[in-house]
């Protein structure tokens, strides 16, 4: 994780926390002048419209004051969904066994990206299953990885 998002999950995470929420990641996707700023929540019950727009006022007002972002941006305020992102070490640990879609951020044995079995987390990597081979990815190589879906 890049300082500025460290720096982004530290101001907003006891904002989110303190509605009741948990801070399940957040995402900066600088684009120019349609940067996007999403924070993705969660709760054992599930996430509502009412609850996202709850933590986008409150995260909002804390953005304002604390103006860590210079230019425009959207802020999101999201679920995590059934394809949730991954974040944190705990995070691939609690959803080993699921399918995966890992991109790293430069190769890594000859490729970027990785779809697989979760097998879960050995110190400080993810360790997925592809075609019968297993890979330990190093969480500070991933630039993104998400759940993938199974309907059946």
């Amino acid at each position: 994780m890049s300082s500025k998002l460290e720096q982004l999950q530290a101001l907003l995470a006891p904002v989110v926390e303190a509605l009741g929420y948990e801070c399940w990641g957040v995402e900066f996707i600088s684009q120019g002048r349609h940067s996007v700023l999403r924070v993705y929540i969660d709760r054992p019950e599930g996430i509502l419209i009412d609850d996202c727009e709850a933590v986008s006022r409150q995260v909002s007002g804390i953005l304002d004051v604390e103006d860590p972002i210079s230019g425009e941006y959207t802020l999101e305020v999201s679920s995590p969904g059934m394809d949730r992102p991954l974040f944190t070490l705990e995070q691939f640990a609690k959803h080993a066994g699921e399918q995966v879609k890992i991109r790293l951020r430069s190769p890594y044995e000859g490729r970027r990206n990785y779809q697989g079995i979760l097998r879960g987390v050995e110190e400080q990597d993810v360790v997925v299953l592809v075609d019968d081979h297993e890979y330990l990815l190093p969480i500070d190589s991933i630039d993104k990885a998400n759940i993938i879906p199974r309907f059946d």
